[in-house]
């Protein structure tokens, strides 16, 4: 079985996000060259493969030994949303491991009746959301509203929060948290 470097090395140049022109100015070489070591047309020098690896950064011995990265999920089914919440209350989260993300954003249901829970959150960062449907009663540290459809709310979230479900039905909502707490 022989090795694809060409294709193990377009797999990490792009999991990295750069153009094949820009890991070839990177690493002093033409885009001639990286296109046809991608093509698997020549075999790039051991010193030449450095150089490309170096402009990367990626030691020799981890493109060897390593599987090829898997390239960041962009795009999500709803299969792929994550559920984190419990109760009359669903949080449907983008990305199961939001590891150096800066940001959260949670597809929320709220049955009738439920609410995030009668001790007030608190948290670093700021969150946001908007009203797809149903009323939610949000609660930002002395303030209270009830908002509707097409309605936002947006906080730092370090004072205590607390949102409710007040309609007749479900309440759906699309929210935001930076950085990643919830």
């Amino acid at each position: 079985m022989s090795l694809d470097l060409g294709g193990k090395l377009r797999r990490f140049r792009e999991a990295k996000g750069f153009s094949q022109r820009e890991l070839a100015r990177r690493a002093g070489i033409s885009n001639a060259t990286i296109s046809q070591i991608e093509s698997n047309t020549i075999s790039p020098s051991v010193g030449a493969l450095k150089r490309i690896l170096d402009a990367l950064p990626l030691p020799l011995s981890d493109f060897f030994a390593s599987d090829s990265p898997e390239p960041e999920q962009v795009f999500f089914k709803v299969s792929d949303m994550v559920e984190i919440g419990r109760g009359g209350v669903s949080y449907r989260q983008v990305g199961k491991d939001l590891t150096g993300k800066a940001l959260q954003i949670l597809a929320e249901r709220y049955d009738e009746g439920s609410d995030s829970g009668r001790i007030r959150i608190r948290h670093e960062g700021e969150e946001g959301g908007i009203i797809l449907r149903g009323l939610l009663e949000v609660t930002v540290g002395d303030r209270k509203s009830v908002l509707g459809p097409g309605e936002a709310y947006y906080f730092k979230s370090m004072e205590p929060h607390r949102f409710r479900n007040v309609g007749n039905g479900v309440c759906e909502v699309i929210s935001v948290c930076t950085p990643p707490s919830f």
